[in-house]
């Protein structure tokens, strides 16, 4: 049994823990394996876990599948002789990620798969917020090549994949850790060209780029070429000028409400902007929380993305936090206040929407949709929508969203009609 963890929050370690637990109890005599984000930041405590028999953090998660099946290969290649023994357990973990490289995942589309699955293109991160565990349990940045990345575009179109998402831990730093002089100097903006020049994707939708990192090249890129969804995500956590200084974060809220101004200005009002926002982060005063309330509310926002602050060991917000903690009550009702705004600004942009032509892609429905004779949609500005008929997966629709999540279907588009408006 491998259990794949993640460390981004202390809940997310208790839920680890739970499940090993869990396991062990329905399945004494299970092999099992731990790795992911919790194996690579606190490998000595996961390896104490009662019936853990091996770790193997992010730094070798490469090598898992040798260590698990505990093949020739392992063997031959030293990696079982290379294990230190904690407890009972044998720990592959270390903070030089030498063992660790991006290849990605061969991508197909068709019955039982994502619609519109994600590449992951970068790994790491070396921003060293104060809040964050990632560069510990990551690594720093390491980006896959252009041309693999071109490859596996190519492979998901051959399968009939329609709209693909480029994902990363830091997205925006893509490139600049390569050997390639011209990955290194065109950035993300010159590899979304790539894509669009050299490969048939239909649709090609960025996740999460930070402020900084949305040049203007990149922003005209998407307002010009339409098989650019016309959705961006810029993480903010907070709109106190101070909470970011104490975060180590790279920008201001001005040079934040630059950006979306400018990414708004070239794209229109149907661009849907979606951002991060954390809640509690210490020493938060009533002030700051007034201040980042207030920022939010200002911004032409589609959707937030929120977060209470969450103490991560080994981070300078744990000290932070130990010195000057948000107390948990008044954390809650500040989420609950950031939730009724998020509420506000979702449902506002979808009202803004009610009646306009957009582009569609269907989704894998709910049984209990299907049903119902309905099938679910996303459109090109993240908007999910339902449909009053039954449609399979991956089909390109046009369609104007109503009241609530209904919308009209006004004609499938034919593939064909696709290609000639990329030729």
């Amino acid at each position: 049994m491998v259990v794949n963890t993640c460390s981004v929050t202390a809940e997310a370690d208790r839920e680890a823990r739970a499940f090993v637990r869990r396991v062990r109890r329905r399945n004494p005599a299970a092999r099992v394996v731990v790795t992911g984000c919790y194996a690579q930041r606190a490998p000595e405590e996961v390896a104490a876990l009662e019936g853990v028999s091996a770790v193997v953090g992010n730094s070798h998660k490469e090598w898992l599948a040798a260590i698990v099946a505990e093949s020739d290969h392992a063997q031959t290649s030293g990696l079982i002789s290379a294990a230190r023994l904690i407890g009972a357990a044998e720990v592959w973990a270390d903070d030089a990620f030498a063992h660790s490289w991006i290849e990605g995942a061969r991508l197909e589309a068709g019955a039982g798969t994502q619609t519109r699955p994600n590449l992951k293109i970068q790994e790491g991160c070396g921003n060293r917020c104060s809040f964050c565990v990632i560069p510990m349990t990551r690594g720093a940045s390491r980006s896959m090549a252009a041309e693999r990345v071109l490859q596996r575009v190519e492979e998901f179109v051959a399968t009939g994949g329609r709209e693909l998402v480029l994902s990363g831990i830091n997205l925006g730093r893509w490139g600049r850790d390569l050997d390639d002089a011209q990955s290194r100097r065109g950035g993300l903006f010159w590899l979304v060209q790539q894509i669009l020049d050299q490969t048939r994707l239909e649709r090609l939708r960025l996740s999460s780029v930070e402020p900084m990192d949305w040049t203007s090249e990149l922003i005209a890129t998407m307002a010009d070429n339409r098989r650019v969804a016309s959705h961006a995500h810029l993480p903010l956590q907070s709109g106190a000028d101070g909470v970011l200084r104490r975060m180590h974060r790279r920008y201001r809220p001005w040079h934040y409400a630059e950006k979306v101004n400018a990414l708004r200005t070239a794209c229109g009002d149907e661009l849907a902007l979606g951002a991060d926002v954390m809640v509690g982060f210490p020493g938060e005063t009533e002030v700051e929380f007034e201040e980042s309330l207030q920022f939010v509310r200002s911004l032409p926002l589609a959707y937030l993305h929120l977060f209470p602050f969450s103490p991560r060991p080994g981070t300078a917000g744990w000290a932070m936090h130990r010195e000057q903690p948000v107390a948990d009550a008044v954390v809650k009702e500040r989420m609950a206040q950031m939730q009724t705004v998020d509420r506000e600004k979702r449902a506002a942009f979808r009202a803004q929407m009610r009646g306009r032509r957009l582009s569609a892609l269907t989704l894998n429905t709910p049984e209990k949709l299907r049903a119902e004779g309905r099938t679910l949609a996303l459109t090109e500005n993240f908007l999910e929508v339902e449909l009053d008929c039954k449609l399979p997966a991956n089909e390109p629709v046009t369609v104007r969203p109503g009241d609530g999540r209904n919308a009209k279907m006004e004609r499938l588009v034919k593939s064909q009609e696709n290609s000639d408006q990329q030729a």
